[in-house]
């Protein structure tokens, strides 16, 4: 199985740096989709608990929003950061 390792890389028509690219890119947009789903949940939760669903479908807008922006840029997490800060802020104005 070792010398399976050599030969994949030495072998010619491999683009490694591609692959490299790709699981790069398969990461970012796990953890832009995990935070826009958690993002999502809460929003659900605020709406749910309180009943406040107008606050609920602004989270939820956002969430999709700010993934998508999220999945599109470089950096990838920053934005769904930003609006998780946003909804626990939100949170702690309602139950605070």
């Amino acid at each position: 199985m070792a010398e399976h390792v050599h030969e994949y890389a030495t072998a010619t028509g491999n683009d490694y740096a591609e692959h490299e690219r790709t699981y790069a890119m398969v990461m970012k947009l796990a953890k832009v989709a995990t935070a826009a789903l958690v993002l999502i949940l809460i929003s659900l939760g605020i709406g749910g608990v309180e009943g406040s669903w107008g606050l609920a479908g602004l989270g939820i807008v956002l969430a999709l929003v700010t993934g998508v922006i999220g999945g599109m840029s470089e950096k990838g997490t920053i934005t769904p950061v930003i609006v998780a800060a946003a909804v626990v802020v939100a949170l702690w104005l309602l139950f605070g």
